[in-house]
């Protein structure tokens, strides 16, 4: 089945889900479903197996975890004692499993205590997580390789596994899991609905496709790879190696790219160096590659999500797979940042090192103008207009550390400066008490010196009883 330029017409609340899911929904600011939400939510609550093919940020995550939840919701109101773990979600990355960790929490905020998710893509030991495993959990999300792992030590029972979900299933294959899913299916039951999303159909996903999916319903969305040009805009730079650094710099310093940006290179020393590069002039950033542990990399991005940091650098890193490269480094294989990561917000997406495939440049840019946010890069020709040296130049912006400053402390060449110093002036002024006891005042002439001392008048002097 596929579709063109077709846009949703149906709401949420007409698909047949739990109020509790709706509330959740509305609560999470989703007005309507996506084009691919409103063809496959439907189909896999009728118990269909769907492949789903679609541009990244067109809603995948939310088409399978959305019905998901329903038809576990729906089991347990036939049978409330029901508590075995009746959904396998997997996912390529140990980023992308914690996001969709993170999507399900949210969309179970309202019925928490008849649904229980657990992640266990975290690199920890098998042993560590064997207690989250122990009550069944309803929904299980993991990599191949952490699912095989549990499975090898009897600590994962999928024997009564109703729903299998696989994620960026392009990457599956590709990422070296072929042996892992295999295993993984050995272990499923006969009788499994099962889904697939992918943001291309590629070989690998229909080979995979064979070996998951059984009289499936296709969906494609029939549309370009990357967002429409009234969401996104492409920009391209001509500079020298030796260059970057400068032009990066001045792009930045400058305010001509403006939000919440991503800086991809291909190397994790690039990514490093790049960093210790803005520090100098004092240019926040925060770093992704796959030297970094599971936990600080979803840090990070939290943290980028939050607005700590506005700009982000991330290794996409083709050498993981590289024997050439030296392996004595520690390096996650599990790692993958533009693949179905939702940055929060971004506005531009900046290609310092240009990536070396077509579909890697796709997947980049698919980090910003995600559903119908836009991106900033429409206004950028206009901004660039503000590198004219005749243009007035902007007043400078008062700190709050300075904007108090005593004038005797600023220098004479800042005091030109118009709104640099704000001096605060006293509210009142300074005024005598009006009362004051006029009995006891004494002009100075009163005072008579003799021999240095002074002679006080005699009526002071009867006042302290002195003569």
């Amino acid at each position: 089945m596929s579709f063109e330029g077709e846009k949703a017409s149906v709401q949420f609340h007409e698909i047949g889900l739990d109020d509790r899911i709706l509330k959740a929904i509305a609560k999470l600011g989703w007005a309507e479903p996506s084009l691919i939400q409103e063809k496959a939510i439907p189909l896999f609550l009728d118990g269909k197996d769907v492949l789903m093919k679609a541009r990244t940020g067109s809603g995948k995550t939310g088409a399978f975890t959305i019905p998901v939840i329903q038809r576990i919701l729906s089991s347990k109101e036939v049978n409330p004692d029901l508590q075995n773990t009746q959904a396998l979600i997997l996912a390529p990355t140990k980023e992308l499993s914690s996001q969709i960790h993170k999507v399900m929490l949210q969309l179970t905020s309202k019925c928490s205590r008849d649904v229980r998710i657990v992640d266990i893509s975290s690199q920890a030991d098998i042993s560590a997580q064997k207690p989250l495993l122990v009550d069944f959990p309803d929904i299980v999300i993991a990599t191949p390789g952490r699912a095989v792992a549990h499975l090898k030590a009897e600590t994962l029972n999928l024997k009564d596994l109703k729903m299998l979900v696989i994620d960026e299933a392009d990457l599956m294959f590709s990422c070296g899991y072929e042996e892992d899913v295999k295993q993984v299916l050995k272990s499923l039951p006969k009788i499994y609905q099962a889904a697939l999303a992918s943001a291309t159909l590629s070989a690998d996903v229909l080979n995979l496709k064979k070996l998951v999916l059984h009289n499936a319903v296709t969906l494609k969305l029939q549309e370009s790879e990357l967002a429409p040009l009234k969401q996104l805009t492409h920009y391209k730079h001509y500079s020298e190696a030796s260059e970057k650094h400068a032009v990066l710099y001045s792009l930045l310093k400058l305010g001509l790219i403006r939000g919440k940006s991503i800086i991809f290179v291909n190397t994790v020393d690039k990514c490093y160096r790049l960093k210790l590069f803005l520090d100098q002039f004092k240019i926040s950033s925060c770093i992704l590659n796959s030297e970094l542990p599971a936990a600080s990399r979803c840090h990070a991005v939290a943290q980028f999500n939050e607005g700590v940091y506005d700009i982000i650098i991330a290794s996409e890193e083709s050498f993981l797979d590289d024997p050439s490269v030296d392996s004595r480094r520690n390096k996650d294989k599990e790692f993958g940042l533009s693949r179905g990561i939702d940055f929060q917000h971004v506005s531009n997406i900046i290609n310092y090192e240009f990536p070396e495939s077509i579909n890697s440049y796709i997947h980049r840019a698919g980090r910003t103008a995600r559903g119908s946010n836009k991106g900033f890069f429409e206004e950028n020709p206009k901004d660039l207009r503000t590198l004219r040296h005749d243009k007035k130049r902007k007043a400078p912006k008062t700190g709050q550390h300075i904007s108090n400053v005593p004038d005797y402390l600023v220098p004479n060449s800042l005091k030109s400066v118009t709104g640099l110093i704000k001096i605060k002036k006293a509210k009142k002024k300074f005024v005598p008490p009006s009362t004051a006891n006029k009995k006891y005042e004494v002009s100075s002439s009163a005072f008579q010196m003799q021999n240095d001392f002074i002679l006080l008048p005699k009526k002071i002097c009867t006042f302290f009883g002195q003569k």
